[in-house]
């Protein structure tokens, strides 16, 4: 489900961004006016996640992918990462 705000774009982006980088060991590789990709590093085996946030500003919508680049199961790592941001991005608003 896509992240719901109702302040200003920018503002929502900004605190998107503060949510995103309390996680451990992320890395902003690309941020666009529209779009923001991060690669968040596993502890023990390095291995990467791909975490992808497209926002709607029209819609007030930031819709959000997270993925494993290798392997077929991460044990729910990625999904409760995303919780995590989700929840701190809409407490923060």
């Amino acid at each position: 489900e896509p992240l719901k705000f109702s302040d200003d774009p920018s503002m929502a982006i900004s605190r998107l961004k503060q949510s995103l980088l309390k996680e451990k060991r992320v890395t902003i590789v690309d941020e666009q006016a529209d779009y923001l990709h991060a690669e968040i590093r596993s502890l023990i085996f390095r291995f990467v996640d791909d975490v992808e946030f497209r926002f709607s500003p029209e819609q007030k919508l930031i819709h959000l992918r997270s993925a494993s680049r290798v392997g077929y199961s991460d044990f729910g790592v990625n999904r409760r990462r995303i919780n995590r941001i989700r929840e701190d991005f809409q407490q923060s608003n």
